[in-house]
């Protein structure tokens, strides 16, 4: 191994550590100006660390999400894994015209007015949860704010969406946190039963709540998508229970992290949380800052269809190619400056919901949960501030918090910020 290919490496593992965790940006910085485009032998995939290169393969047909096929070959005693089983017959790795049709009968219930229609839910449910947030910071109490708004509004919310009811979605959390274990790139036995666990009793409770609806239609997911199973290329019941499973764990996971990530970024800039405080038109401006500097899904895998040459490097037809999201949200030459948070930054595009043919269906509603949140956090608690040092969940893909402590009325936790050349980091 040469000494650029080693140092390369020695950056990339670097991002794999707890510290690297906390803070990968300086380490894909470099990676970017040393190798944009990096082939790691041990791993076998090029890892993509510019936003050109990254948007350039996401949006191009070309580049096929890691389906059954693939599975085939790499994982081959998948059928062993009702994890694996569900996760690469999926909509989200699924290729060409199945995935073309699968997304086509779902998208009906990601409509703008089918989403629009969500917001009063959101606020109302927003609204509880923040009664909960002021009980526990009362007389200057600490809480964790991931836990108490993070974690039950994407919870709530895709419940209302699918039609999950109330009573039935305090168990979720857990299983959506095991069902996404199949995100990691690498994954231990742990991972693997986990998931397993979580898939099976996801599809029971799915199944149960299909015939349920059969017998009493509601305006939500599941009876759209139980007319679908009716059209010209229509879902079968198979595919009915794992879209509904995978709607469920996509929309909780990626909001969950957004939430998180966004309040973290504001609490941990007071001068931006004034900015926005003064002026509440800012929060969508807010949360797409938040979107790009703290991105929620670190990377995505495609398989190159053809053979191609990217960033002046050849990449043979079947080679595994890793777009790192997060370093390219952050590549100066799309985003100046692009270590400083501002909620004033304008024109930004980001890849945090991927992008082309895969581009997610929950975009809209994930920026619509984000901005109510917000929106009612500063201005129902206008002096809320970092109370201890946040924790991050154990993964590599997600960045999602477990703990994010917040008090109200309390001076900011001393080195609560981050930072990074002398400016805010992570």
């Amino acid at each position: 191994m040469d000494s650029r290919t080693l140092q390369a490496q020695t950056l990339l593992f670097s991002t794999f550590t707890p510290q690297g965790r906390e803070n990968p940006h300086p380490a894909l910085e470099e990676l970017r100006e040393t190798a944009p485009v990096y082939y790691d032998p041990d791993l076998n995939t090029f890892f993509l660390t510019t936003f050109a290169d990254c948007q350039a393969v996401l949006t191009d047909t070309a580049y096929r999400a890691p389906d059954l096929t693939w599975c085939e070959e790499n994982v081959p005693d998948w059928r062993e894994h009702p994890a694996a089983d569900f996760f690469y017959s999926s909509m989200l790795r699924a290729n060409g015209a199945d995935h073309t049709r699968l997304r086509r009968l779902v998208a009906g219930g990601f409509t703008p007015r089918r989403v629009a229609a969500l917001e009063a839910a959101i606020e109302k449910i927003t609204d509880g949860l923040l009664d909960d947030l002021a009980d526990a910071t009362s007389d200057g109490g600490t809480a964790n704010l991931q836990d108490l708004v993070g974690y039950p509004l994407p919870v709530a919310v895709v419940g209302e969406l699918i039609g999950v009811p109330e009573a039935d979605r305090a168990r979720f959390r857990t299983l959506g946190s095991d069902a996404s274990r199949l995100l990691e790139p690498v994954r231990t036995p742990e991972d693997w039963a986990r998931a397993d666990r979580a898939v099976e009793e996801l599809r029971a409770y799915f199944r149960e709540l299909v015939e349920r609806r059969r017998r009493e239609p509601a305006e939500d997911l599941v009876t759209t998508l139980l007319h679908a199973q009716e059209g010209e290329g229509r879902l079968t019941r198979r595919e009915l229970v794992d879209t509904l499973l995978l709607v469920f764990v996509a929309g909780f996971e990626t909001t969950t992290g957004l939430l998180g990530l966004a309040a973290h970024a504001l609490l941990t800039h007071p001068d931006q949380w004034a900015l926005v405080a003064a002026d509440p038109h800012l929060v969508p401006q807010a949360v797409e800052e938040a979107l790009r500097w703290d991105t929620p899904v670190q990377m995505t895998e495609r398989i190159a269809g053809r053979a191609a040459v990217i960033g002046g490097m050849p990449v043979l037809e079947g080679a595994n190619v890793t777009t790192v999201l997060t370093a390219a949200n952050r590549d100066p030459a799309q985003h100046p400056d692009p270590h400083r948070f501002d909620v004033t930054r304008t024109g930004s595009k980001v890849l945090s919901f991927s992008a082309g043919p895969h581009y997610c269906l929950g975009a809209s509603l994930a920026r619509m949960e984000a901005a109510v949140a917000l929106r009612r956090l500063l201005t129902r608690f206008p002096r809320l501030a970092p109370a201890g040092d946040p924790v991050r969940r154990e993964s590599f893909s997600l960045r999602v918090f477990e703990d994010l402590p917040v008090a109200h009325d309390a001076p900011a936790t001393a080195g609560a910020t981050l930072t990074y050349r002398g400016k805010a980091a992570a």
